[in-house]
């Protein structure tokens, strides 16, 4: 069965913050002027906001240039931020916490609130169809597409009904192709189409090495008498120990619930870190057991996140398309945020796209005009002041980095006459198991701290289990090979979702995949240390389905 084909002037790929943000923004113009457009964003979850996961305090500042009326609109943004508490973990049972004057004003709240991008996404998906854009949710783009002078045509969604072994199972349906005369990608961190397009175009080929960190993320229902809303907890410190480095997150929204996380940078060495198994112990510290104790866990999840800020863009323009959001890499570390940077990203974006449609430029051409657009805005010179930010905490660890983080940001105000790089590759910081001891992780009590396969469950995840794996080995070898003998085959333990196990059969090992539990959070694609796990998308609607995340 040939594919069918649709035209378009844009396609969106991904209905995230800086996707729908593009496509709000298009067509807010083309009412402005009077014209006709064709936009349509592409979704791989099963709804808007059902692979969103974020922390999140939001900074409203590009959504109040996107619509100056968002609150009469009834954006669910609810809970203002009324409070900041920081603190250092100094074991499983002291802390301090540390004055608001002496920590980066960056990690200062005021103004800012409390939400879920799920649904904040949900909401922008309506604003989007309001204005007229077309939304698929449950459509993977699965394939980039070309023209025959290289330049980006559009994508392909994936086909549907293909068995494991590749066969046509009964209700088939091939993939559609949706050509554009742009397309934007904003699939979110370590997008594989993006990482495709990076490739593809040479796009980081001046950009610092990008670094990533792992969110992982729960929703609980907590006692009302101990509910605050608007307050924000952010720190560091125990359990993570030696080069592995991070920080945690309890944010209290409405109706009595919490959202508590944790963040590991993925440029830890030791091959015997859970990132998973780190969160769940440190859930036991006071500072954050104390509002969870009695509580219920609602729902569980985790994503990558895109960190290396300014240093590490890659070129996000290429003959027939942009990259925008975290597909690009525009969070800002350095405020634990990407939301309003993403928004922003995909406005630019919007913008140079309809004034090279208004000017009659022809599809399939590079549209460098972004780059100045960029340049000229606040989210060019808020990334830029924060452009030490990551780089002092990867070469100083979190005391030192932590002060020259404070003098950078609230002394100099990120004008410092000089910039950091940290160009090691995260992947690349694992050294061999033999040099560290395993770590042995308290069991979980399933009141404050559960173990993988119940987490995973509370995520919704489901994927149809008779289709292709979409986690690709290069080598099948090298699991067992290489990375067993080496790193005691780290995937068992940086994957928050037990996908990855090492079985003994008859006295020897086997290499198990469990696609059917991927959260899509990308971790095995970025830390593989041979770089041999490849994500790709699965068929559509598959993975997890987030409620309120």
């Amino acid at each position: 069965m040939e594919r069918e084909a649709m035209e378009f002037d844009v396609v969106i790929v991904g209905a995230g913050p800086s996707g729908l943000s593009t496509a709000c923004r298009l067509m807010q113009q083309a009412h402005d002027q009077n014209r006709e457009l064709t936009v349509c964003v592409v979704e791989k979850g099963s709804e808007v906001g059902a692979h969103i996961l974020s922390g999140a305090v939001v900074e409203p500042r590009a959504l109040d240039e996107l619509f100056p009326d968002w609150k009469e609109r009834g954006a669910p943004l609810n809970t203002a931020v009324t409070e900041d508490q920081i603190f250092l973990l100094k074991g499983a049972e002291k802390a301090q916490k540390l004055p608001n004057c002496v920590v980066p004003k960056t990690m200062h709240n005021h103004g800012n609130y409390i939400a879920s991008v799920g649904n904040l996404c949900r909401w922008l998906a309506e604003q989007a169809e309001g204005l007229g854009v077309e939304v698929f949710p449950g459509f993977s783009a699965a394939e980039v597409l070309y023209n025959d002078d290289g330049s980006v045509k559009g994508i392909a969604t994936g086909d549907m009904g293909i068995g494991m072994n590749g066969e046509q199972k009964d209700g088939y349906m091939p993939g559609m192709e949706l050509h554009a005369k742009y397309t934007v990608f904003s699939e979110g961190c370590r997008g594989h189409l993006g990482k495709q397009l990076n490739e593809q175009f040479n796009l980081s080929s001046d950009a610092d090495a990008q670094h990533y960190g792992l969110g992982i993320k729960e929703l609980w229902d907590i006692d009302p008498a101990l509910h605050q809303p608007g307050l924000v907890l952010h720190g560091a410190g125990w359990p993570l120990t030696g080069n592995t480095s991070g920080g945690f997150f309890l944010y209290h929204t409405d109706n009595n619930q919490v959202v508590v996380g944790l963040i590991v940078d993925l440029n830890y060495d030791n091959p015997y870190v859970s990132p998973f198994d780190e969160f769940q112990t440190m859930k036991h510290h006071p500072v954050l057991k104390q509002y969870l104790e009695g509580g219920t866990r609602i729902s569980y999840g985790a994503r990558a996140i895109t960190k290396g800020g300014l240093n590490a863009l890659p070129k996000m323009t290429f003959p027939g398309g942009l990259l925008v959001g975290c597909d690009a890499g525009t969070l800002n570390f350095s405020k634990i945020k990407g939301t309003h940077t993403a928004m922003k990203s995909g406005m630019l974006a919007a913008e140079t796209i309809f004034d090279a449609i208004v000017n009659g430029c022809e599809g399939g051409k590079e549209l460098t005009g972004y780059i100045d657009r960029f340049e000229s805005s606040w989210l060019y010179d808020e990334l830029y002041r924060s452009r030490n930010f990551g780089p002092a905490l990867h070469k100083m660890g979190p005391i030192m980095g932590g002060a020259f983080n404070f003098v950078d940001q609230n002394l100099c105000n990120g004008k410092l006459p000089f910039t950091l790089h940290d160009n090691h590759e995260d992947y690349a910081q694992l050294k061999p198991a033999s040099g560290f001891a395993p770590i042995s992780y308290p069991k979980p009590d399933g009141k404050i701290s559960f173990d993988k396969l119940s987490s995973v469950f509370l995520s919704n995840t489901n994927h149809e289990e008779d289709q292709p794996c979409h986690l690709q080995l290069a080598d099948s070898d090298i699991p067992l090979t290489q990375n067993l003998p080496t790193y005691a085959e780290p995937a068992q333990r940086f994957c928050p979702a037990g996908v990855y196990e090492v079985i003994e059969e008859e006295g020897s090992p086997r290499f198990q995949i469990n696609a059917q539990n991927c959260l899509h959070c990308k971790t095995c694609d970025i830390k593989d240390p041979a770089q041999n796990i490849r994500w790709m998308t699965p068929e559509g609607m598959g993975g997890p389905n987030y409620p309120n995340m």
